[in-house]
């Protein structure tokens, strides 16, 4: 999946695919997760979200099923 890098403390990028609904984040940690069943609302609230990291734990974390690819 394609990611698009962008400006946050805790997250390196993040791609998301419509179709399956899966939203791929990888943390400056160097951690990859995918997060499933994710409303395209829910990825495009975290591109325009002032604090990316506050937008995640608010919206994200905990609220989807995850598993770590890398």
């Amino acid at each position: 999946m394609k990611r698009t890098t962008i400006r946050s403390t805790n997250l390196a990028s993040v791609g998301y695919d419509s179709i399956s609904r899966v939203l791929e984040i990888a943390f400056h940690s160097g951690g990859v997760y995918q997060y499933s069943n994710v409303p395209e609302s829910i990825y495009q609230g975290l591109l325009s979200a002032s604090s990316k990291g506050t937008y995640f734990n608010s919206h994200i974390k905990d609220r989807y099923t995850c598993h770590q690819i890398s």
